[in-house]
């Protein structure tokens, strides 16, 4: 039941609601109408068909595609027992846009009448591929959160790409994959509808299962409830109504999140409630967050769509709700990790991870394709391709190593085996930090940028620890702040990416990670912030080794805890910031090159780091030579192929440890 005061106070604030969306849209007719008094009389009829086949279409839209993007996130929220789970968290938006992306590239005949089934399809993979990484953890909130993450990251990154190897004839749907709700009539407007009516019928027939699927698993088989074809139902429901509207208008982010949790703590509880509740306060939500982007646009035009600007509130919204949340715990990330063996010679591990490096360099440097083949350059072809490999080369094996370093400090800092700069939101961060300079100078110089860059990635960590310590966040908690703050900073390069500027253009190269372009003043400004950056970290070791064990160990040794602690993470920082300003914020290799150094037996913190970083630095250049030559003559990001590299190693750590 809904308590009374509960109720009350739900319908005082939605009504409220309500009543400023209706204003914004009688203020919208009410200027359209003024401006048909001011103009010839020919023009009237002009005036008159913008009313009736864009504003009032365009409002319809924003209702339904937020009814329809509520409901989705109820559907998903409940059927996964997951208070995060929402098209946007899940990847099926970004899995729908990856795949009309490549349909308008390959197959564009799909793209005239299919588009919706476009869409669909790339949703429905995304989400498989998601369920298929955590089903032996029995669909755990957390790691289900966290592959989303790395699909959605993934799926971006390679629309990205394939926009910046298209030009401008794709960079149109990157900006109406921001999610403009901008109509020319009222087709789109039918669809939807007759699809929210579909999904609303099939809920009434699927709402008792749904309100035993509440319950653990063997409860609802216990209750005859066909537990897998239910859940498998529900899912491709919701995914059907979320592609419909990323096939119609974009990407519309986080109203899948805001419409249930909100509706929940007005004081719906049960699966009717929530179901009935969760379309209404999503159809208000996107109708007010139209109405503010079409107030804020002016007579200058709409410069940020709709889509980006709700998603500007879903990094927020999750920081907000991550502690009212009660999640899952996920025992692997408290409990202490499987024994692994150490090395009894550490200098001979280093010693083989030297030379693996140095083949990894020789190979990017001396062997590649050509027309007719693959050839080891030589003589005068070596000294004609060295100028354009070796400073890519240096550039990767100088970020690897760095970002490998940035993890391993911030895994002993945060004693979670899951941090690194790509899920704690770091790598993002530098993105806003670079995004800053570009839009206020016209030409910032590399050292500009460096320093946005390390700005950025200084108070999105900083802001991470400090409000994990103030709240007292497990690993869990931190992981899934680290999620909040990525969608944020990314929120906010969507939407600067949008606006389709020069800039724009700069940092979608940015995001999909290509270092095709390097210079030799670049290299020596990797080169140099790596060895600025990592000295310090030798002298650090007895703090790498000691703060792990947690704060009261720390403070009965003498360990300058705050302090430690503060520099260490200025220093991780600083390390991601650079890096990510050379090969983006998508790689994972901050995160594997630390385990695998502890798979191999380094333990210690400065064989440790030294090992990480090796690894990190060999990851990189094979990523960087097999980017350059799996399709060639064209060559992929960096970024995206180290983290199609790097996912397999993250997928075998959500799935490895599954319930019993």
């Amino acid at each position: 039941m809904i308590e009374p005061k509960a109720l009350n106070r739900g319908l005082l604030l939605w009504g409220a609601l309500l009543i400023v969306a209706a204003s914004l849209f009688a203020g919208q007719i009410a200027a359209q109408f003024s401006l048909a008094t001011r103009v010839a009389p020919e023009f009237a009829g002009l005036q008159k068909l913008i009313l009736m086949d864009s504003i009032l279409p365009r409002s319809a839209m924003a209702i339904l595609c937020g009814a329809a993007l509520g409901f989705s996130g109820a559907l998903l929220q409940r059927v996964l027992r997951n208070p995060l789970a929402e098209p946007s968290t899940l990847g099926i938006s970004a899995g729908a846009q990856l795949a009309m992306a490549i349909a308008m590239l390959y197959f564009p005949a799909l793209m005239e009448g299919g588009r919706e089934a476009v869409a669909l399809a790339g949703g429905l993979i995304a989400v498989a591929l998601i369920l298929s990484l955590t089903w032996q953890r029995g669909l755990e909130p957390v790691s289900v959160v966290l592959a989303g993450m790395m699909v959605s990251l993934t799926a971006t990154a390679a629309s990205a790409a394939l926009i910046l190897a298209n030009g401008e004839y794709m960079f149109s749907l990157f900006i109406w994959g921001g999610g403009s709700l901008a109509q020319q009539s009222w087709v789109p407007v039918s669809g939807i509808i007759w699809k929210i009516l579909l999904a609303c019928a099939a809920s009434i027939v699927l709402l008792r299962p749904l309100s035993i699927l509440g319950l653990d698993d063997a409860s609802a088989k216990n209750l005859g409830v066909a537990l897998h074809g239910t859940r498998f139902l529900v899912i491709g429901l919701a995914v059907w109504l979320a592609t419909s509207v990323t096939a119609e208008v974009g990407i519309i982010g986080f109203v899948g999140l805001a419409a249930p949790a909100l509706a929940r703590l007005t004081g719906a509880r049960s699966p009717g409630q929530m179901l009935a509740a969760a379309p209404l306060v999503g159809a208000i939500l996107l109708w007010l967050a139209d109405g503010f982007v079409q107030l804020a646009a002016g007579s200058g035009g709409e410069r940020i769509p709709t889509g980006a600007a709700t998603a500007l509130l879903g990094g927020p919204l999750l920081l907000w709700l991550l502690p009212r949340l009660r999640m899952f715990e996920w025992p692997s990330l408290n409990a202490k990790p499987a024994p692994s063996p150490r090395a009894r010679r550490p200098a001979w591990t280093v010693a083989v991870l030297v030379i693996l490096t140095g083949l990894a360099a020789g190979i990017a440097l001396l062997l590649g394709r050509g027309p007719e083949g693959w050839v080891i350059a030589r003589g005068e072809l070596l000294a004609d391709l060295l100028p354009w490999r070796w400073p890519r080369t240096v550039i990767a094996a100088a970020s690897g190593a760095m970002l490998a370093a940035a993890g391993q400090v911030m895994q002993r800092v945060t004693a979670n085996p899951l941090a690194s700069p790509e899920i704690l939101g770091v790598g993002t961060g530098a993105g806003v930090g670079i995004a800053v300079p570009l839009m206020l100078l016209s030409a910032p110089n590399q050292i500009v940028l460096l320093a946005g860059a390390m700005a950025g990635s200084i108070i999105v960590l900083a802001f991470m620890l400090a409000m994990s310590a103030r709240s007292g966040f497990g690993p869990e908690r931190l992981l899934l702040s680290g999620i909040a703050m990525g969608a944020l900073c990314s929120a906010i390069l969507t939407a600067i990416i949008a606006t389709g500027s020069p800039q724009a253009f700069m940092l979608l190269g940015w995001v999909s990670g290509s270092s095709a372009q390097c210079l030799p003043e670049e290299v020596w400004v990797a080169l140099v912030a790596l060895v600025l950056l990592v000295l310090p970290l030798v002298f650090t070791t007895r703090w790498l080794d000691m703060l792990p064990l947690g704060r009261p160990v720390g403070l009965e040794t003498g360990l300058p805890i705050r302090m430690s602690r503060g520099i260490l993470i200025i220093l991780s920082a600083c390390l991601t910031a650079v890096a990510s300003l050379f090969v983006g914020p998508l790689s994972f290799v901050g995160l594997i090159a630390p385990h695998l150094a502890r798979l191999i037996g380094l333990h210690r913190p400065l064989t440790g780091l030294i090992g990480a970083m090796l690894i990190g630095a060999c990851l990189m250049v094979l990523s960087d030579w097999l980017a350059r030559m799996v399709a060639f003559p064209y060559q992929l990001p960096l970024g995206l192929f180290a983290s199609l590299i790097s996912g397999p190693y993250l997928i075998w750590l959500l799935s490895k440890g599954g319930r019993n």
